[in-house]
């Protein structure tokens, strides 16, 4: 089956589209890649929502986005629209906490626009199970990335940063997966301040690379209670968003400063976590890095002096472009959802079941 999946993850960059072939969930093809930015109004309109009115316009306004991104990945990779049979789209990300969660982009829209079915909406039912709704891509990376002989970390490093761990021959109940801390979102809205608003991302790393790590700032930081909370959690723009970006800029120090700190704290939260709550449970091999943040020599120089043991690669080189791998997460997990298949691991967000996740749009 042909799946699109899209995602629009905590960093708010854009929306996400993967189509890809699904013939059995391990065996998936990537058929084109695309990210739509966001317009900026909309970008601003989703990090200051306030009220209902505006919560209910960007969730119409976001379903019309996604099927243009959908259509436009289509037309610009010559991939026929109708051949696409289904769609998964995670949505907008507004508001998480334990117990509930909102995630916006009209699926009925998505559906009308493009004439194809659209699983959206995944959370919820999780949630409904009483867990906390994500992480849901440990999944995929449990089927992308298990291995008889080796453990395995999957990293995807977004605007938060999460890993899924499994052991040589894990069975999926095994599976350890959490939120680790902060992603690319700190550093971006730094990046945003040094920059004016010129550049919304530290290209390659370049500027954490001008300055400093200030040791101090790192080891306040890791001294929240975050980092040593018993997963599974998950973390969110409620902890490292602009109030937290403040606390940074409060400090005086010099923004290339800040840059490289904030840089360092995403590593360094992901080793702490692998080093407290997956070493003692499994031997670690590999770590197998998605998202944004792998296309950070800085970032990713930082985790390779971390873990200076574990072989370091990114999924690219197991046929997952970093880009785009929880995009086609999504359009796997809707494909389980078509097949009324449990996608969720209790392990990795703690529900009392697996369930089927999501709603259908015909």
């Amino acid at each position: 089956m042909r799946v699109a999946g899209i995602m629009s993850g905590t960093s708010l960059d854009g929306i996400d589209v993967a189509i890809v072939d699904i013939r059995g969930v391990r065996r998936i093809s990537t058929v084109a890649l695309r990210t739509a930015p966001y317009p900026v109004r909309v970008r601003e309109a989703l990090l200051g929502v306030l009220d209902a009115a505006a919560i209910s316009r960007l969730n119409f306004l976001l379903g019309e986005l996604y099927a243009r991104a959908v259509r436009a990945t289509c037309a610009r990779s010559g991939v026929p629209l109708e051949s696409v049979k289904l769609i998964g789209c995670h949505g907008q990300t507004i508001h998480h906490e334990v117990g509930n969660t909102l995630q916006i982009g009209e699926a009925a829209v998505i559906a009308e626009r493009t004439g194809i079915p659209v699983v959206s909406d995944f959370r919820p039912r999780d949630i409904a199970a009483d867990g906390r709704g994500a992480p849901l891509v440990p999944y995929v990376d449990y089927l992308l990335y298990r291995d008889r002989r080796l453990g395995r970390v999957a990293l995807n490093i977004g605007g938060i940063a999460n890993i899924t761990a499994i052991a040589a021959g894990a069975r999926p109940e095994e599976v350890i997966a959490f939120d680790t801390g902060p992603g690319n979102m700190v550093v971006d809205a730094l990046v945003a301040e040094y920059t004016g608003g010129k550049r919304r991302f530290d290209r390659g790393g370049r500027i954490a690379r001008r300055g400093s790590v200030n040791q101090g700032l790192l080891r306040e930081l890791l001294r929240d209670r975050y980092y040593r909370a018993v997963p599974p959690k998950t973390a969110g723009r409620e902890q490292y968003g602009a109030a937290f970006v403040q606390r940074l800029l409060e400090t005086g120090l010099a923004l290339t400063e800040l840059i490289a700190t904030a840089t360092a704290l995403t590593a360094a939260a992901v080793a702490e976590g692998i080093e407290r709550f997956v070493r003692p449970r499994m031997k670690v091999d590999e770590l197998i890095v998605s998202g944004g943040g792998a296309h950070n020599a800085a970032m990713m120089g930082f985790l390779a002096a971390l873990l200076p043991d574990v072989a370091l690669a990114t999924s690219a080189y197991f046929g997952v472009d970093v880009d785009a791998k929880e995009a086609i997460a999504f359009a796997l997990l809707a494909y389980e959802t078509w097949r009324r298949q449990p996608a969720n691991l209790p392990s990795a967000t703690g529900a009392r079941r697996a369930v089927v996740l999501g709603k259908i749009s015909p």
